[in-house]
């Protein structure tokens, strides 16, 4: 990731990854070209660090055999990110840009067998994304359970390294506030950058 030094917020990785879990999962092919594959991700933390993610795929992605045989991946997670006008600023010698957050992790994949450590995992996507759901899943009969696990595979990936850019212009002071106003008045991807513009103490 090109990641200048004014943009280097690991601290925000976390954050990031919870809440926007739907990561691109970039490995090879057999032929050695990239193979991305865009799932939701589980983020496990020890002691506030984030050092694994949980996912799977469908039995008949390849993504699995592919992380089975190479197991050196990359997670890619996108959180807001819009296109900035140079009308931010108040000279006219300015250049647009665009605001992101984004975070790579550089993970280690071991594949999970047997029916309880795919039903573990679901579990918790579950807790995350619809607890209510828990107890109609509990509650399907285990022939259905067993034909539905037997149809994925689950994987954790150990994290091995991680980078995180926050770009909001945090080196153009001048902008911020006109910045945040123009964010929080546009779509939802723009008001989530103004939102991080004040986590971040910017405006």
């Amino acid at each position: 990731m090109y990641l200048p030094k004014q943009f280097d917020h690991p601290e925000h990785a976390p954050t990031i990854m919870r809440e926007h879990p739907f990561a691109s999962v970039v490995t090879t092919d057999d032929s050695g070209f990239p193979f991305v594959t865009h799932i939701p991700l589980k983020l496990d933390e020890e002691g506030g660090k984030p050092v694994r993610l949980l996912g799977h795929c469908a039995r008949g992605n390849p993504l699995w055999r592919y992380l089975q045989q190479r197991p050196l991946a990359l997670a890619c997670f996108m959180g807001p990110q819009a296109y900035m006008s140079p009308q931010v600023y108040p000279d006219i010698q300015r250049v647009p840009t665009w605001c992101y957050l984004a975070v790579q992790a550089r993970v280690e994949v071991r594949l999970l067998d047997g029916d309880e450590a795919k039903d573990a995992l679901l579990k918790q996507l579950i807790q995350d994304h619809e607890p209510v759901y828990a107890s109609q899943w509990r509650g399907l009969p285990e022939d259905y359970t067993h034909k539905m696990l037997q149809g994925i595979t689950t994987f954790e990936m150990h994290i091995v390294d991680l980078q995180c850019s926050v770009k909001l212009n945090q080196h153009r002071p001048e902008a911020h506030q006109a910045m945040a106003s123009a964010y929080a008045a546009g779509t939802s991807q723009e008001q989530g950058l103004a939102r991080w513009m004040q986590r971040l103490g910017l405006v």
